[in-house]
């Protein structure tokens, strides 16, 4: 440690806070455009004929069960070829993203909505509500309490996983850590950063969520 160079990490400051703030953008958008869509995928498959169901059932199946990067590679490099239109790294990856995480939050909302006890639901229709009243004023406030946990956890995953866009040449907090060690030759420094920060944004978050289900 006595050759740690403080230094190369705070004139690395800029470059890696550029790199932190596409992290976080992804974050953003797939948590809250994951869970936008994944919401209405949810809904779907609880309300919609059993026909548009297994359709939704069957692209929740698939997306749950490849990699993400393969989605990445789908959306960067295989839809200009099927559309003959180039795509930018940028849009291809929140469109991934998005695409990915509604199929988690497709499921977890559906989960939380199937916790809730059938009498609530035959309590707030004996009061005159109908089917989409009782789910909106009295189902889904019961899920969204209990499904808080497991949101924040898998927007942690989200965080997790935006080190995956280096596969479309986009610079996220590790690439723009790489690219530094890779030219100043100091590895220490730039991989002891990152780990620090997701150790401290992914432990507050677990903190958060702990805090949460107390």
């Amino acid at each position: 440690m006595d050759d740690f160079d403080w230094a190369v990490i705070l004139r690395s400051a800029g470059f890696l806070g550029h790199g932190l703030a596409l992290s976080a953008l992804l974050v953003a958008v797939a948590s809250l455009g994951g869970l936008g869509l994944g919401t209405g995928l949810a809904l779907v498959r609880l309300v919609a004929p059993r026909g548009v169901g297994a359709i939704v059932a069957g692209y929740v199946a698939v997306l749950r069960s490849v990699p993400l990067i393969l989605v990445l590679f789908w959306f960067y490099f295989l839809l200009p070829i099927a559309t003959g239109r180039p795509v930018s790294a940028l849009g291809s990856a929140l469109t991934a993203f998005v695409l990915f995480e509604a199929a988690f939050y497709c499921e977890i909302v559906r989960a939380g909505i199937a916790g809730v006890p059938q009498g609530q639901r035959l309590a707030a229709m004996a009061t005159g509500l109908r089917g989409w009243q009782a789910l909106r004023l009295v189902i889904l406030p019961q899920a969204a309490r209990a499904m808080v946990p497991v949101l924040l956890n898998q927007v942690i995953l989200v965080f997790q996983d935006t080190s995956l866009v280096y596969v479309v040449s986009l610079r996220d907090f590790l690439t723009t850590a790489n690219i530094v060690a890779t030219r100043d030759g100091r590895p220490l420094e730039m991989y002891g950063t990152v780990a620090v920060t997701y150790l401290v944004l992914c432990l507050g978050g677990t903190l958060l969520i702990r805090l949460r289900s107390a």
